[in-house]
């Protein structure tokens, strides 16, 4: 019976090239090793080569005979080092490891790689090696036996902004503390310190940043990904500043339609703006997303609108979250409780275009659905700016600690998430606590990831009759009197006049 041998070894073992292939004739394995965080295309060329060789008729199923324990160079140099060998499966029929089949789900991931690069290309918002050096760094920390560990790094190098949101509890500070930054040498001493694969740059507004253009350049140096978080305003006119890199991502915040968008942010015309900087990003070959944060009144139908438009425009991908009520800001009365969120985001995100791209965790979406239940998780995404480590999360500030070590020791976790009965946490559902959380179920267990592969590949567009008809109903105008959406010029969405595109399709694909 042929099977594959996959393995991560520690920086410096390989040759040169990245990848060796030990052939077995008498065993025939391919055996296929993986140096710095990437799969080498000469292992996957070799691995393709080899299942084209005429060979027996594969044996029954049967679960994996071997997992080696990590080797001591690999831990030294913080690289996994794991070896699987397990039958190959067809992904479409993946889920049948789950009665045992794999030795765990990092033999899984490494056993299926290729067929997981193939589509993740066609379907992914997020590129493969990015999804490969995050699932390498969860199945390490995992295999160190680390309970808590950073995922993102949030890097707030400035509060400083150029625009006065109103939902916004991060510029509500004297003048003093809104003209003070980070410098760079704090910037890479926090980065290294964490030590989390991704780091994102929020403020503020960081193009405001004086050397930003030497913080970028140091996190890319140090191989971390980047998503620079931007209203676009200052886009175009500092994008020399920046070179196109798999590393580097703007992440452009947009919250909707361009009447919504520009209520939203307080500023007439800001929607024009930046997108004139996607389209320039773009063009020049940067990778570019957009972030956008929903709040009570929300639009359900403008907003799959505004995903079609975003994906017309040639974004990478879209990431959404729902408003926090910041203890900071100026308007308190259009944040989401959880079951208006589970409902919005049910009939936004339910009977979807199939070419929308999100580059979030499919799984987090599911949880905003109201499909999954998870724990908040809020050293996955610690945050460090000019005061410290900030207690316990992005979105709240209970302490400050001078280390990232400290931040971990000394917090009173059980103190907070919605499970904990602090009332602050009641109603949270943002991707800063939860979205780790997803990603974690992803590699730590089979069923994570298996639901993580179906919803990826198989997904589609989650078909909910509900959901439809509710998108054809008049939006909820808000008592608050709360801006919604726009639909169209003015025209409000019926049975005749259907608000967007996607929303026809989705009626065409269900039969309606």
């Amino acid at each position: 019976m042929s099977t594959a041998v996959i393995g991560i070894r520690a920086k410096g073992s390989l040759p040169q090239d990245g990848a060796t292939v030990d052939s077995v004739k008498a065993e025939k394995r391919l055996g296929i090793f993986i140096a710095d965080g990437e799969v080498p295309d000469l292992a996957l060329r070799s691995t393709k080569a080899s299942l084209k060789k005429p060979r027996p008729r594969p044996a029954p199923w049967q679960p994996a005979n071997r997992l080696a324990e990590p080797s001591l160079g690999g831990m030294i140099s913080s690289r996994v080092g794991l070896s699987c060998i397990a039958n190959v499966p067809p992904i479409e029929t993946a889920e049948r490891a789950a009665g045992g089949r794999y030795a765990n789900v990092q033999a899984m991931i490494l056993c299926n790689w290729p067929k997981i690069k193939r589509a993740g290309k066609e379907l992914m918002g997020v590129p493969i090696s990015q999804m490969w050096t995050v699932a390498t760094y969860v199945m390490s920390q995992r295999l160190k036996g680390r309970k808590r560990y950073p995922l993102v790094l949030m890097l707030e190098p400035l509060f400083r902004c150029n625009l006065a949101c109103a939902g916004c509890g991060k510029i509500q500070y004297p003048p003093h503390i809104l003209k003070s930054n980070l410098t760079p040498e704090q910037c890479f001493k926090a980065v290294e310190e964490c030590g989390a694969p991704m780091v994102s740059i929020p403020g503020g507004e960081p193009l405001l940043h004086p050397q930003i253009k030497e913080i970028v350049e140091g996190l890319i140096a140090r191989r971390k990904y980047i998503y620079l978080c931007t209203n676009a305003l200052l886009l175009k006119q500092k994008i020399d500043l920046f070179k196109p890199s798999k590393y580097l991502t703007f992440s452009v915040h947009l919250d909707g339609q361009k009447e919504h968008h520009d209520f939203s942010v307080c500023r007439e015309g800001g929607y024009d703006i930046a997108v004139e900087g996607i389209k320039e990003a773009v063009k020049r070959g940067f990778r570019v997303t957009t972030n956008t944060t929903l709040f009570d009144g929300t639009d359900p139908a403008s907003v799959r609108g505004f995903f079609d438009e975003m994906m017309q425009l040639g974004v990478e991908g879209m990431m959404l979250s729902p408003g926090y009520s910041y203890d900071k800001a100026p308007d308190q009365q259009h944040f989401l409780g959880r079951a208006k969120t589970r409902r919005l985001f049910s009939t936004i995100l339910s009977n979807r275009d199939k070419k929308w791209r999100f580059n979030q965790s499919p799984l987090f979406l599911e949880f905003l659905m109201g499909k999954r239940s998870y724990a908040c998780t809020p050293w996955g995404m610690p945050t460090y700016n000019i005061f410290g480590w900030q207690k316990p999360c992005y979105l709240l500030q209970d302490g400050y600690a001078d280390t990232f070590s400290e931040l971990l020791e000394t917090t009173s976790w059980d103190k907070y998430g919605a499970e904990s009965g602090n009332p602050r946490c009641a109603n949270c559902m943002v991707h800063s606590g939860y979205e780790a959380s997803a990603v974690n179920d992803t590699f730590g267990s089979l069923r994570g990831m298996l639901s993580t592969i179906r919803a990826t590949l198989f997904g589609g567009s989650y078909v909910n009759r509900e959901a439809l008809e509710a998108l054809q109903q008049p939006p909820e105008h808000s008592r608050h009197n709360f801006i919604p959406l726009s639909i169209s010029a003015g025209k409000m969405a019926s049975a005749d006049h259907p608000a967007t595109e996607s929303t026809a399709r989705a009626k065409d694909q269900i039969g309606v």
